[in-house]
């Protein structure tokens, strides 16, 4: 099972279940944006993080 984070290029990983999919693709996709802060791509203020269930 594949899941990925469309909003951010690259985030995609697999999982033996759906959520173990949704799960990893999670933890992946806050250390880009955690990442991007880091390293002043993007503004702390302008984060907004949200997942949905699929």
């Amino acid at each position: 099972m594949a899941c990925r984070v469309s909003e951010l290029s690259g985030v995609m990983l697999y999982g033996q279940t759906p959520e173990e999919a949704r799960t990893k693709v999670q933890a992946l996709a806050l250390r880009v944006i955690a990442e991007r802060i880091e390293s002043g791509e993007t503004q702390p203020e302008l984060v907004s993080v949200m997942f949905n269930a699929a």
